[in-house]
């Protein structure tokens, strides 16, 4: 591979799809953004348009989404998608590691750059996920995580499964004893969410018998962060970092 190379760096996950250009070892440009549900070749075409590159790697966890993705990117150049196979820099010490989910890997990957290792990638999605990382006699390797529904699907659950409780937004709470249903709500969510994140990651420190460091990202990473002092950085770069290294290895190599 050389430095004039463009790569595009695809992050396929349930409820948003992520587009970056990356070039000359960094990322470039503004990320683009659609919705999974909504893509198809007819809304990929013009979400393409006036972006120049050679290559693309998508990590995906939606299928049917990675087959559009792959049949539009084949016609403008070489495609690879990311799995337990592709040459991330670090190990994988797991029993099943084709079970492992492509975006989960970059984000091993991305935090061991970035942060270092031992480390822990905590992922607000449509689920959150820990990722843990360790540092072990051959470096830093991928050995499990931890998958709880996440901030958003838990709220909205509530809405919809109960008849007078409403939909809400999520927002710092100004208090922990709300003074209308929706402020008892955004209290629970918020605060509540805070307490499983946190003794999620005691349990794992515990477990790994080190203090590994924390780093969230994904959508709610800001707002539940904010108050937790057991999240050691917020860095919403983790997941394209880790498919541009990836990326640089594979077509490199080909």
């Amino acid at each position: 591979m050389t430095g004039e190379m463009r790569l595009l760096l695809i992050d396929n996950s349930n409820t948003r799809t992520k587009f970056a250009l990356a070039e000359g070892g960094r990322i470039v440009g503004e990320t683009r953004r659609l919705a999974t549900a909504e893509l198809s070749p007819e809304t990929l075409e013009p979400l393409l348009d006036g972006l120049e590159f050679d290559a693309a790697l998508v990590a995906s966890v939606v299928p049917g989404k990675a087959s559009v993705l792959r049949e539009c990117l084949a016609r403008r150049g070489e495609v690879a998608e990311l799995d337990h196979r592709s040459p991330l820099g670090i190990g994988i010490d797991f029993p099943r590691p084709e079970r492992i989910g492509a975006d989960r890997l970059a984000n091993a990957v991305g935090v061991t750059a970035l942060h270092g290792a031992p480390a822990i990638v905590i992922d607000f999605g449509t689920a959150v996920t820990f990722d843990v990382v360790k540092q072990g006699d051959a470096g830093p390797a991928y050995c499990g995580g931890v998958i709880a529904p996440g901030l958003g699907a838990m709220s909205d659950y509530l809405g919809r499964r109960t008849a007078l409780l409403p939909p809400i937004e999520l927002h710092e709470p100004e208090r922990v004893i709300g003074r209308s249903t929706a402020e008892a709500m955004t209290s629970g969510a918020v605060i509540g969410y805070r307490g499983l994140v946190r003794e999620i990651l005691a349990s794992v420190r515990r477990e790994l018998g080190c203090p590994a460091r924390a780093v969230a990202t994904g959508g709610d990473a800001g707002l539940i962060a904010q108050g937790l002092g057991e999240i050691d950085a917020v860095d919403p770069m983790v997941t394209l970092e880790g498919l541009r290294l990836v990326a640089e290895r594979i077509f490199r190599a080909s």
